[in-house]
């Protein structure tokens, strides 16, 4: 099972840097760091709610499920 966090292309895609987005989210450099490099574990909802509002994107915009 592999979960790809596309974190980077809807930032890219809006034009968002980590440190706006961060402050946005109200969540760390690093903890958000860790996310977008699919470094992190897991995610909550609350969080992941946060960064669509933010991005204005659904969440299948930032997580992707393949079985490779």
């Amino acid at each position: 099972m592999a979960i790809i966090v596309n974190l980077d292309v809807m930032m890219a895609k809006r034009k968002m840097s980590l440190n706006e987005l961060s402050e946005k989210v109200e969540i760390t450099l690093a903890n958000l760091s860790n996310l977008k490099t699919g470094k992190a574990k897991a995610i909550r909802f609350t969080t992941l709610d946060s960064i669509c509002k933010a991005l204005a994107c659904q969440p299948a915009d930032i997580l992707e499920y393949t079985d490779k």
